[in-house]
């Protein structure tokens, strides 16, 4: 018994699977998180490393380069980046895909540790952490209060943030700005100098003075006590009667040289929300956290403390919240699926002319996704863009199955049978091919599922949604559609006393002119098959050469109308904190006038990655509503260009967010590395000029510059021995001097801990002759000062080092205005490799431009493995390894309408539109599998000549080769159409889509019988020379 006579036979069965896989689908979609992308793994690890008061050139040689020495012996790597900065080591690791990255983890921390006592002594433990989406901030909030400044921060870093944390999902809370309370030591370098004293010695005293020892236990009859020595600070006079030093004269007290004061320390990062100065807040999630379930939970903790504190009047204001991104995507997704179900829906009532034949078929679109939402559950899938996307494509292609199957059933109907002798028949007979283009569908996803890379982690999912979507759909055509069809089926009698039967007769005869148009227009093409294949022909070489021509661009993704703007401010270099804030101030009263701008968050001291330099700030802003603005979010990034372009001596980096948020990397980048930092510097100045003459660019500019300020003190080695001194401490003493050491804490008689910073007074550090006075003590007890040992040079040094695979390398990088950033990167590399690079440099693209080229490849790849697999399960099928052709020959056929619509749209080749391509060899292949199928059986069955056999099916396959495809194309228009949050990315993969499917719709009708006849002729010929071979050795043996 077969599964639909068992459906026909059994209906109450059919009910109850269906019955309880809609039940486990409304669980399992109830259990789905909302995220914007699914889980992608990075195999990526980052090392940071704290160098506080160092140069980028300190760091690159003190830290940087012996981190990548240690870890350039791991397996499995792919390449080693680094980035030296004032104060600050990353180093990246990126691991090839088949990486284990928790095992690579675990080396990398291990190397690292290997080496902990090659760094100097002053670093910070460096920081081994994997590289992860999450890493981002998904919401950022601003903080104010009527508290004093120090008791704020108090406050926020006590309370508050604790308070966040507890949230479910937050993975880590930082917070920025503010003022944090610092007990200051403030050296007085004459005064010390007159006892005699070193700063290094002010700073030990204060060190071994504040201590605290646990000495072991005291018993006694009854009980048992720990001995705690206590000797930390709990009082300023505590600090000022410290004894740093003894003398004939009497004890030296710290406050005999140094002046103790309650105060703030210094300002680092200052935080403001619409020009108001706050303390602000970023929130994490953890890893396998819901991102919108996080919001929401944030939110509402936001919510009551500010009810717990009001007394200090503090109020929080979010500035950023990714989740409303999310949100809002998807949304708009859901609304491009249920406008895409009422389309086909249309589309299935002017071809059945029935309500009710109509919803037979329409069943299948519920029934295939709640039984969706369970696999999608039980893979650990997520509602985000991707999975989604796919729900909506899959929405047109859910029915083809049913449709097919309906179809013949009512053929049989049409003959006089019953409804269930109809049912069973009509499944029966079109069940192979049902088959046929279910798994050519669904193995064309197989090779999506298995690329590579960053991008092959959003596809895979993309891919498994749509392979269950489908077989549940299969399923619903051999069980469900049957079922229905055996007991409400019924062949409508079509009258023009109602609306439907007066538009159906019309819609009849209109088809019936349509069939016979098309059947002259065969017969006329099987008559001139050469003609036929020369006219495809030049049509598939003029679409291909529009890529090449320019006429159809290339990028990874296309940027997406997110109404957020990122813009990082440089000064020159050397600015103070204070100066920068000011043109902050400036800016963000600028911002505030213009009609499109909602918020803005500034950062006054945030450079690149994070990280505090006093001559940058960063500025978060979100404008409007997109429905409620006029211009588009790079509309409003070019008036800002143009409205700060003429401001002297600042630097404005203006981006649009990032698809996977924050703010975006610029979409070209090319590296340009070699062994000496000087000769790249050149380098990249040469590729800087000739990036800026192409079409395209803006914003060019190098990640490096030379300008930092520095001053070099060079030793005098053998002075500096004569005098009885080493480098380690000369360096201390410096550092202790000018960035001053805050590793000791007072503690409070409330237990609340603060920093104790020991350091030169401002006034001894304010100019570069104080840096000549500074005295060291050296090993017999003398103060020498650093003018006797050491000159002290005004210098300039890099602002950033970087390094790809331990070579130099300066990253060269631009954004795209007007044209597609893969041409644009493809043009500049070809105009450097024009002009030449010198011996020894190499020039690379990295950031999304390798990572497109990857993906490309990976994707080329995937196309080219569809096909085979489609070849393949054809060959299978139809026991033949030629007719397979004939039904491939439709993709050439789809890629000519693809390329088009893509050009005509002026879409570009991207990630999803090449996915769009790749689909079409799957969604294609089935009108040509109708024709070849049913010429098939006509030949077998009614014996029919192969012209003859080709124009009946062209004539009985045309209505549901129509039909599927036209629900494909209507389902596919409000993605293709849609102007909402986040339509940018997908709007190019549905016109690859629809211009593939309506080219081959009216192509594969008349080329693909024509290949059939050319097919069947080389068939014959080998036949022919096959039987005249076997014929000829039997003549032989007969004489």
């Amino acid at each position: 018994m077969t599964i639909t006579e068992l459906s026909i036979k059994r209906p109450i069965l059919i009910i109850v699977i269906f019955l309880a896989l809609t039940l486990l689908g409304v669980v399992g979609y109830s259990q789905l998180k909302y995220e914007l992308f699914p889980n992608i793994n990075i195999p990526t690890v980052s090392i940071t490393t704290q160098y506080d008061g160092a140069s980028a050139s300190a760091v690159e040689s003190l830290v940087t380069k012996k981190i990548e020495d240690a870890v350039s012996g791991v397996d499995k790597i792919d390449t080693i980046t680094s980035t030296s900065q004032e104060g600050v080591s990353q180093v990246t690791v990126s691991f090839k895909q088949d990486a284990n990255i928790d095992f690579a983890l675990q080396d990398v921390q291990r190397k690292v540790n290997q080496i902990l006592s090659a760094l100097p002594d002053d670093v910070t433990s460096p920081s081994v952490s994997k590289v992860s989406l999450d890493d981002m901030p998904i919401i950022i909030a601003g903080f104010t209060s009527n508290l004093p400044d120090t008791q704020f921060y108090q406050l926020m870093d006590d309370f508050v943030k604790p308070s966040l944390s507890e949230v479910s999902g937050v993975g880590n809370v930082e917070v920025m700005g503010g003022n944090q309370r610092q007990i200051k030591v403030n050296i007085d370098r004459q005064k010390l100098q007159s006892y005699g004293l070193s700063v290094l010695q002010v700073l030990q005293a204060v060190q071994n003075a504040n201590l605290e020892y646990p000495t072991g236990t005291v018993k006694d009859q009854d009980s048992q006590f720990v001995v705690r020595l206590s000797g930390r600070f709990e009082t300023l006079d505590d600090l000022r009667e410290l004894v740093v030093s003894r003398s004939e004269a009497g004890d030296i007290l710290l406050s005999d040289v140094a002046e103790i004061q309650d105060g703030k320390a210094e300002s680092v990062v200052i935080t403001r929300i619409n020009g108001k100065t706050t303390i602000g807040v970023m929130i994490l999630k953890q890893s396998d956290a819901n991102a919108v379930e996080v919001s929401k939970g944030v939110r509402k903790e936001l919510a009551e403390i500010e009810k717990e504190y009001a007394k200090y009047n503090l109020k929080a204001t979010v500035a950023m919240d990714n989740s409303t991104y999310t949100v809002d995507s998807a949304n708009a997704v859901k609304e491009d699926l249920l406008f895409a179900i009422l389309l086909v829906a249309g589309v299935m009532l002017v071809f059945l002319h029935s309500f009710r034949n109509s919803l037979i078929v329409m069943i299948a679109i519920p029934t295939s996704l709640v039984t969706t939402f369970t696999g999608m559950w039980a893979l650990g899938f997520s509602l985000n863009i991707i999975t989604l996307l796919a729900l909506s494509l899959v929405i047109g292609i859910l029915v083809d199955d049913a449709i097919v199957v309906l179809e013949n059933i009512y053929r049989h109907l049409e003959k006089g049978e019953d409804k269930r002798s109809a049912a069973l028949k009509g499944r029966n007979e079109i069940g192979f091919t049902a088959l046929s283009i279910t798994l050519v569908d669904v193995v064309v996803y197989l090779p999506l599922a298995l690329v590579s890379g960053i991008i092959g982690g959003m596809i895979r999912e993309f891919a498994l949604v749509m392979v269950v979507s489908t077989l549940t759909s299969l399923f619903v055509s051999f069980t469900v559609t049957p079922l229905l069809a055996s007991r409400f089926g019924k062949l409508e009698q079509l009258t023009k006393g109602t609306l439907i039967g007066r538009f159906g007769l019309m819609f009849e005869r209109f088809y019936a002119a349509l069939t016979k148009d098309y059947v002259a227009v065969l017969r006329a093409s099987l008559k001139h098959p050469l003609l036929v294949l020369f006219l495809a022909t030049v049509l598939f070489v003029a679409a291909v050469a529009l890529v090449p021509m320019g006429f159809i661009g290339s990028e990874f993704m296309p940027q997406s109308d997110q109404g957020v703007l990122s813009i990082q401010l440089e000064m020159p270099m050397g600015t103070k904190l204070d100066q920068t804030n000011a043109l902050t101030q400036t800016i963000e009263r600028e911002l505030s006038a213009m009609p499109e701008i909602e918020s803005c968050f500034t950062a006054a001291g945030v450079g690149g990655q994070n990280n505090a330099t006093a001559n940058s700030a960063y500025f978060y802003v979100n404008l409007v509503p997109k429905k409620e603005r006029k211009h588009s979010t790079e509309e409003v990034r070019q008036l800002l260009i143009k409205k700060f372009e003429k401001v002297p001596g600042i630097k404005l980096h203006i981006t649009q967010a990032g698809l996977m948020g924050g703010g975006s990397s610029s979409p070209i980048q090319l590296a340009v590395s070699g062994p000496s930092w000087n000769r790249v510097m050149a380098a990249a100045e040469d590729v800087k000029k000739i990036a800026e003459q192409i079409p395209g660019t803006s914003d060019v500019r190098l990640s490096s510059e030379e300008g930092q300020p520095e001053m070099r003190i060079q030793i005098d080695r053998k002075k500096m021995a004569r005098l009885g001194l080493d480098i380690a401490t000369v360096g201390q003493t410096l550092r202790i001097a000018m960035a001053g050491d805050d590793n000791t804490n007072f503690q409070d008689r409330d237990g609340t801990e603060y920093a104790i910073n020991v350091m030169l007074d401002e006034f001894n550090r304010s100019r570069t002759a104080d840096l000549g006075e500074l005295a060291v003590m050296n090993k017999s007890g003398q103060l020498v000062k650093l003018s006797q040992f050491a000159s002290i040079v005004p210098s300039t040094g890099p602002t950033k080092v970087e390094r790809r695979d331990r070579y130099y390398a300066i990253t060269v990088s631009s954004q795209a205005i007007g044209r597609a950033s893969g041409d644009i990167g493809r043009d500049i590399m070809q105009a450097v490799m024009k002009k030449g690079l010198p011996e020894g440099i190499k020039l690379a693209p990295v950031g999304t431009l390798k990572t497109m080229g990857e993906s490309f490849a990976s994707l080329g790849l995937a196309l080219i493995a569809a096909i085979v697999f489609v070849y393949l399960i054809m060959a299978a099928l139809y026991n033949s390894f030629i007719y397979p052709f004939a039904v491939l020959f439709s993709v050439p056929l789809a890629i000519i309408g693809a390329l088009l619509a893509l050009g005509l749209t002026q879409k570009s080749l991207a990630v999803f539109s090449i996915m769009g391509i790749i689909m079409l060899v799957g969604l294609v292949s089935k009108n040509a599998i109708l024709l070849v199928d049913f010429a098939n059986r006509a030949r077998e069955e009614q014996g029919l000549g192969i012209h003859d056999a080709l124009l009946e099916a062209g004539q009985e396959r045309l209505r549901p080769i129509l039909m599927t495809t036209l629900t494909m194309i209507l389902g596919m228009l409000p993605l293709a159409f849609s102007a909402a949050v986040g339509s940018e990315y997908k709007t190019g993969l549905g016109w690859a889509l629809i211009g593939g499917l309506t080219s081959s719709m009216f192509m594969t009708l008349v080329v693909v019988p024509v290949v059939y006849t050319k097919i069947e002729q080389v068939r014959e010929f080998f036949m022919g020379l096959k039987d005249k071979l076997s014929r000829k050795p039997k003549a032989v043996y007969e004489r």
